[in-house]
């Protein structure tokens, strides 16, 4: 039985944890009905909680007029993209690393983590110079390469440290048995690293949901425009109108709770189902 000590530090923990989700959920809350006051609620009580009137107009205007929708298809589409050509390279690459180089991966590893000491600012010319030779200014073709090129060294050294936790007897195991290099991989250590995969591409894709820097230099047409850019044309010069970015706001966080349910719910669950047969 538990003694009250122990009881106490449970009710603790169990408020320290109900605080800490409070202060978490509470901007996306405020956000949310924001969005959905009446026109002028913001400004004249900006502290009011709830509101007064709820409206659907701020939404109306965002999806119609201002063609927001276009912008979150670009961004999932390049995200999405970005996020399965990433996490298909590097688990393939941190694989080879684990098992067919780990002394000469152990330093390339380190070195392709030193890719983030740049400040993104430093490679935007670089960048913006390569896409304007090859021909891929002004496309989501050439913000995906740009966002692969920082996306997978970082995920490869992720996935370094969970395939260094699959037992090289389960292999030699699946070997004997009569598996090939294929099979081990996909049916083998694939499922066991599951989690490190699901977190990766997390990672990934939100860093190519989020990013504004390349975006907004490589891109000038309006139909292609990320959200992040998006959101900041959103802020004019003089006037900046609350309730349409509240809206817009709330229209760039569903496609991300929708893909990340789907990972953790399908992938996840998929690949530990294939480990257990």
């Amino acid at each position: 039985m538990k003694t009250k000590k122990s009881i106490l530090g449970d009710i603790v923990a169990h408020l320290f944890l109900l605080s800490a989700t409070v202060v978490a959920v509470f901007p996306l809350v405020w956000i949310i009905l924001s969005s959905i006051k009446g026109k002028g609620e913001l400004t004249s009580e900006p502290t009011r909680f709830f509101p007064k009137v709820f409206t659907l107009d701020y939404f109306e205007h965002v999806i119609n007029d201002l063609h927001f929708i276009v912008n979150i298809k670009n961004s999932l589409f390049i995200a999405l993209i970005t996020t399965v050509i990433a996490i298909v390279i590097s688990a393939m690459a941190a694989y080879g690393i684990v098992r067919f180089f780990p002394k000469l991966g152990a330093i390339m590893s380190k070195l392709l983590v030193t890719t983030y000491i740049f400040p993104p600012i430093l490679l935007a010319i670089p960048y913006s110079i390569a896409m304007a030779k090859v021909g891929l200014t002004n496309t989501t073709t050439g913000l995906i390469v740009v966002y692969l090129s920082f996306s997978v060294p970082y995920a490869v050294w992720l996935l370094v440290g969970f395939f260094r936790t699959v037992p090289i007897e389960i292999e030699e195991a699946a070997r004997i048995d009569g598996a090939n290099k294929f099979i081990v991989f996909f049916k083998i250590v694939l499922p066991l690293v599951a989690p490190g995969i699901v977190a990766t591409a997390i990672y990934t894709f939100i860093n190519a949901w989020n990013e504004f820097l390349y975006a907004l230099i490589l891109v000038n047409d309006t139909s292609k425009m990320t959200v992040a850019v998006a959101l900041r044309s959103l802020n004019g010069a003089e006037i900046l109108d609350w309730g349409d970015m509240m809206a817009a706001s709330v229209l760039v966080v569903l496609p991300s709770v929708l893909f990340f349910t789907f990972i953790q719910n399908k992938i996840a669950g998929g690949l530990s189902e294939g480990s257990v047969k």
